[in-house]
């Protein structure tokens, strides 16, 4: 059983919409039991960094997902949330990964922010969760807010700078991309992912 971490994310709706497809057992939850008992969570996310921070403490939910031993996914704002900081608010984020979401500040109006669309991606790793996805493939982003390369991206893309589209610490994954709005590609990552 899959728990979709429930804490008003904007992309929940999509998320349970591709595992249903998929025929994938998921519960929606913020009990912090269920999170612990499943064997895989899924942290999604749409919006502000901060506003979906502070939902995650209100529901005492930070410590279990720093906690958590099972396969993890981070999709967006979820991945976002991996790193030890964003510069949106600014906001304290769940420590994960030691690493800083920064805002795509571009000098020429020509790459609009928030970048928005289909974008390849390039794998630096060859993590289980993108097994038979090839080198290259489209997925679709929509955020204002990236991850900069480091030493746990297994994936990367290229929006006026190059970075994080994938990264990975431990049983923890977060992909910056939406995997559920990605077609094809997205469901053969979100069936890697059940099969971690």
């Amino acid at each position: 059983m899959i728990a979709i971490v429930d804490y008003n994310a904007g992309n929940t709706c999509s998320v349970i919409n591709a595992l249903n497809r998929l025929n994938i057992d998921h519960i929606l939850t913020a009990d912090p039991l269920d999170i612990e008992k499943a064997d895989k969570i899924i942290l999604p996310g749409v919006g502000h960094a901060k506003a979906a921070m502070d939902n995650l403490e209100k529901r005492n939910l930070t410590d279990v997902l720093k906690a958590s031993k099972q396969p993890f996914l981070g999709v967006c704002v979820g991945m976002q949330l991996m790193a030890s900081m964003s510069t949106e608010g600014p906001t304290q984020a769940l420590g994960i990964v030691d690493n800083i979401v920064q805002r795509f500040e571009f000098d020429s109006n020509a790459m609009k922010v928030p970048h928005m669309g289909w974008n390849r991606i390039h794998k630096t790793s060859d993590h289980p969760v993108f097994a038979g996805i090839n080198d290259g493939s489209f997925v679709y982003f929509v955020h204002s807010y990236y991850m900069p390369q480091n030493e746990h991206s297994i994936c990367t893309t290229n929006y006026g700078i190059s970075y994080s589209a994938a990264i990975c610490r431990d049983n923890f994954v977060g992909v910056q991309f939406h995997p559920e709005k990605s077609g094809l590609i997205g469901e053969r990552l979100l069936k890697n992912f059940v099969e971690l």
